[in-house]
Order: C-alpha cells, then structure tokens, then sequence
C-alpha cells in the first residue's frame, strides 16, 4: 500500500471546497468576459466573380482573376472560398460535379510576381445546392509567405446546369488585431504556468518522489506539458515565414489533450490501485488506448501540411479516399476510450464509497473534471453547431472560433484547470510534519494504507497529524510487545 506526501486536498474544509469552484468560475469567467470584448478573429473580403471575369467569358467556366487584400504575417493563414447562388428560387435540390483549376502566384514586396510551383491545380469538387450552394474551399494557405496573392481560377462541367447562376468570391484572413491579442494572453498564460510549475515543484521538494501520489505525480508532468501547450514559440510564426511553427503548435496541442485522457484513466485506476502498479498490466492497456488518438491526429496533421505545401487547393475531407476509414478508426478508438474510462469511474466509485480518504480525492477530481467537461461542449456547441466549413482539420478549428471569447475560454478553461488541480493536490503547510514522522523508523507506515492510518477505527476523530502519529505509536508498541 502507498503512502502518499500530504495533499492540500485533505485539510480543505466544504466552505473552502466551494471557494476552489468558485474562484475557478470567476477565474474562467473573466477571460470569457475579455474574449466578448476583443476582435474577431476572422476577417472577410467579399467579391463578386462578375467584376473579375475575363471578357467575353461565362460565369459558369471563367477565368476570374482575383488578387488578394494586402497580408502580414498577422493575417496568419489565408482562405479562399466560393460561393454560387442560383439565381431562381423555385429551384429543388440538386447536386452537380465540376472541376476547378486553380493557378496561384505571389506578389513580393518589390511588385514582381512569382508562380507558385508551375503547374497548374485541378480539383474534383461537388456543388451541393438546396435552398442556398454549400460553400466551396477554393485554396488555403497555412503561412503567408508573399505580400499579396493572385489567383486564377476556372471552372468546368458547370455549363451542363441550365439555370443562371452568380458566383462569389469570399477572401477569409486572421484579424490582426486579434492576432495581437492571441500573442498577449499566450505570453500571460505561459508566464503564468511557469510559475504554478515552479511553486508546485518547490512545494514537493521536502518528499521522496516515491512518496508522491498518483495525482502529484502526474501534475508534475502536465504542467510543463501545459507550458508546450501554451506554446512559448508561438510568437516565431510572426518572424518566420515557414510552415514549422503552425505545425509545432498543432503537435504541442495533440500531445497536452492526449497526456491529459492519460491523466484521468491513470488516475481512475490508480486511486483504487495501491501499492506497485505494473507497466505491462497498468500502463500498457491505457497507453495503446490514448497513443492510437494521439498517433492517429498527428499522422493525419503531418499529411495534411505536406500536401498543402505541394498543393494549396489540398483537402483530405476531399482528396483522401480513405478519409472516412480514419474518421471511422477514430471514433471507434474515442468510443472505446470512453466506455474504459466510464468503466473506472463506475468501479472506483463502488469500491471507494466507503474510504473516506480516497473517496475524497475521487469526488474532488470527477466534480472539477464534470463541471471542465461540461463548459468544453458548450464551447464545442458554439464552434460547431451553427455552420460547418469544408475546410481541412486545422483550419476548420481556427475558422470556427466567431470571436475571441470562444478562443480564450478554451485556453483558459485548460489552464486554470491545471492551476485549481495543482494548488488542492500541493503539499498543505504543515507537510514538513509528517515527513519528519515518515523518516523515524518508530513511525513508519510503508505497510499501512493512508485510509487505515488517517482513518484508523480507534482514533477517527483525530487531526490528521495526531491521528497518525498516535495509530503508529499503538502500531509499534504492539510489535514490541508481541517480540
């Protein structure tokens, strides 16, 4: 059985519990309140294809030649979107594929004009209409790496519709402005997690790490990845024009969201689990389960960014005939991940119940974790629910976000969840005490549970120090006498 370092958790009282939540609430409030009042992230420039379609030419086939707003590497990234409308309203439901052919060049800041790899993109797309056309992705650019773009696009097997239709063009950029703003809070945010790390760390400075508990432990891994997380290199995609820093937070993002479904089955499972915990029959099932999520998103990142730089108008919903197998595979992988970790909470639950200790910590967790959850599918609702882009992955994530309030309130839902966790699982002030009693070999307690030593049948209403000490002292005694 193991004896953990003395948590914060066991000296809060319900008056201070109910304080943690809400501090936490007002904590996540107010970044939600800040994210109302800043910019859009999203900036849009629409165009109709009438006043850039070549003479003596149908809007049906083109060519429209389109020149992009002036960009900075605030703007981030760069969308280029279709819209047609077909100009009679008694018109059903229909479906029409065509073909666009995309030939894309960038402006330098010098005026002169470079082609973008010589050949010229065609894509197969389908144009889904009902009572209004389904926006249509014509290029996306994951860096900025020319002052202005100019794009040439036409169109094929759209002359095969008989109705008139009117066409266009949407150009969508990141807000500089909130670009700025994005730079700030993520500065704020990793400056502030380099502290909480720093005083969690100091704080279990005093305690063997085999004395730490499952939850401290496991703190002291996510803080640092929430660090990555936050993403101190982010400020790179403004000096750098490469596709490297986008990727790396991408990475930084999978690998934080992966460690923390880590985090909860570990933790699950190792409440109820003194003692030794085996890699192979502990770690191992949980690890595949989590490592196939992480393996499969970053796998499908890195195909993603590859094709983009050899093609703008890439888009794996698209042009990957395998798409929906890895979309079916991952479901699959999230659905069992789900019924494991149900499984864990619904077993802990049973066989803590009665330990008063130990169904502490598991309360504390699934109430916090329960109310994180919760305002996580609100967020998701607001990115999601209203209209879906035919974007590729990381862009349909950015794009969704309407304002800086559904940007900010993700972060820092994270963050001060981390920051609540890592403040109750701390060593409380007097943990130097118990490690002194820890160190006398007449007070040891290696063999006992920490429930059997708080809550020990003789002494149940005793501080949690004296209790202890008094349960060894009768422990020790007792040997003594029986030799």
């Amino acid at each position: 059985m193991e004896l953990l370092a003395p948590m914060r958790l066991y000296t809060l009282s319900k008056r201070h519990f109910v304080l943690v939540f809400v501090v936490f609430l007002i904590c996540f409030g107010f970044t939600v309140f800040i994210g109302i009042a800043g910019p859009r992230i999203i900036t849009e420039q629409e165009l109709s294809g009438d006043q850039f379609l070549v003479k003596n030419h149908s809007v049906k086939t083109g060519p429209f030649n389109l020149v992009s707003p002036p960009l900075t590497t605030y703007n981030q990234q760069l969308w280029l979107t279709c819209l047609m409308q077909v100009e009679h309203s008694n018109v059903g439901g229909f479906q029409q594929p065509f073909e666009i052919n995309v030939e894309l060049k960038g402006v330098m800041q010098d005026t002169s004009i470079m082609q973008i790899r010589n050949d010229v993109h065609q894509k197969s797309r389908m144009l889904h209409c009902g009572a209004k056309c389904d926006e249509i992705i014509v290029l996306h650019l994951g860096y900025l790496n020319y002052m202005q773009y100019q794009v040439v696009v036409r169109f094929k097997n759209l002359e095969n519709i008989t109705y008139d239709v009117k066409v266009n063009f949407v150009w969508k950029m990141y807000n500089p402005t909130f670009s700025q703003v994005e730079i700030w809070f993520r500065f704020v945010f990793v400056v502030l997690t380099f502290m909480v790390t720093c005083i969690f760390a100091h704080s279990l400075r005093k305690f063997s790490m085999r004395d730490w508990g499952i939850e401290q432990k496991w703190m002291s891994v996510l803080l640092p990845l929430l660090l990555l997380y936050n993403d101190p290199f982010f400020p790179l995609s403004f000096l750098v024009n490469s596709w490297f820093p986008g990727t790396l937070d991408a990475f930084f993002q999978a690998l934080f969201l992966c460690a923390l479904l880590l985090f909860w089955l570990c933790v699950y499972h190792g409440i109820r689990v003194q003692g030794e915990r085996r890699c192979s029959t502990f770690y191992l099932p949980k690890l595949v389960i989590v490592g196939l999520l992480w393996l499969s998103s970053v796998t499908l990142g890195i195909w993603q960014t590859v094709n983009e730089l050899q093609d703008p108008t890439y888009q794996y919903k698209v042009d990957i005939a395998n798409f929906e197998g890895m979309k079916v595979f991952f479901l699959i992988v999230v659905a069992v991940y789900i019924l494991y970790l149900i499984f864990l909470i619904v077993r802990a639950c049973t066989e803590l119940k009665n330990m008063p200790y130990s169904d502490l910590r598991l309360k504390f967790l699934t109430a916090l974790t329960f109310v994180v959850l919760v305002i996580s599918m609100v967020i998701l609702y607001l990115r999601f629910g209203a209209k879906a882009l035919q974007d590729n992955f990381v862009a349909e994530l950015s794009t969704h976000y309407q304002n800086s309030a559904e940007f900010l309130s993700f972060y820092g839902l994270l963050n001060f969840y981390l920051y609540t966790l890592a403040f109750v699982y701390s060593p409380s002030k007097n943990a130097l005490y118990d490690s002194q009693l820890k160190d006398n070999p007449a007070f040891s307690m290696l063999n006992d549970s920490d429930d059997e030593v708080i809550y020990g049948s003789d002494y149940e209403d005793m501080p949690l120090q004296n209790g202890r000490a008094i349960k060894a002292t009768a422990k020790y005694k007792d040997s003594s006498d029986s030799d």
